[in-house]
């Protein structure tokens, strides 16, 4: 189980957030903060702080900026990854803490879907992390830092980019479906779901399987990847 440590000077938003990672599986929020000095006491103060991996990490707060959090954590060098999760646009903003290991950078507001989405590839981040050992070659190399991110799924002639983000979504948030209920709940025909489907399969976005227990013919099942 990956620690986390939330930070957000909104109350509401530590709730969403705290919901959010519950519904996840492999993650624990072990500690939660609602400003820039409280969240350096957890970092490194605490008796907690040695459970803390992972920090989601607002950008701003009425007593310091995330930026301002980073420096001190790295500073005092503190391993911890931290997720920027902020309103802030600002490319300055992202390059500053890019450069001080944000390994992810999200923008409010998003879906659960999104948040699902960057926490998965900051898990396979960790796993490829800790499968490799000693000097890592290129490859392996290329490997943790590619599963930080998406794999592109352009879409072929006769598909939409917008329907297919929306086919996307929809599939990443029932987490299977059919081609028929993928058309039912967006509203077009069977046959265009299942393109969509099959383009999300074939691109490694989505795995196929069969569906049994039906009466009738089995029809073919969509589980979403990432």
């Amino acid at each position: 189980m990956i620690g986390v440590l939330l930070v957000d000077d909104e109350a509401l938003t530590l709730d969403l957030h705290r919901q959010y990672v519950q519904r996840l599986e492999g993650f624990r929020v072990v500690a939660e903060c609602s400003g820039a000095r409280s969240a350096l006491s957890a970092l490194l103060e605490r008796p907690t702080a040695g459970d803390i991996e992972l920090v989601l990490l607002d950008m701003t707060m009425p007593d310091g900026s995330g930026l301002d959090v980073l420096r001190h954590v790295r500073a005092r060098a503190r391993n911890v990854d931290v997720i920027a999760i902020t309103s802030v646009r600002d490319a300055d903003v992202v390059r500053q803490a890019v450069a001080l290991g944000a390994v992810q950078y999200l923008v409010k507001p998003f879906t659960f879907a999104d948040f699902r989405e960057r926490m998965s590839q900051y898990a396979r981040f960790r796993e490829r992390a800790d499968e490799t050992t000693g000097a890592a070659t290129q490859a392996e190399i290329d490997a943790m830092l590619g599963a930080l991110r998406p794999v592109a799924a352009p879409a072929p002639k006769g598909l939409t980019p917008e329907t297919l983000e929306r086919v996307s979504i929809r599939l990443r948030d029932a987490g299977a479906l059919s081609a028929r209920e993928a058309a039912e709940a967006l509203g077009m025909s069977r046959v265009a779901a299942r393109r969509y489907l099959e383009h999300l399969a074939d691109a490694g976005r989505a795995e196929r399987a069969q569906r049994y227990g039906a009466p009738g013919r089995p029809e073919a099942e969509y589980r979403w990847r990432g």
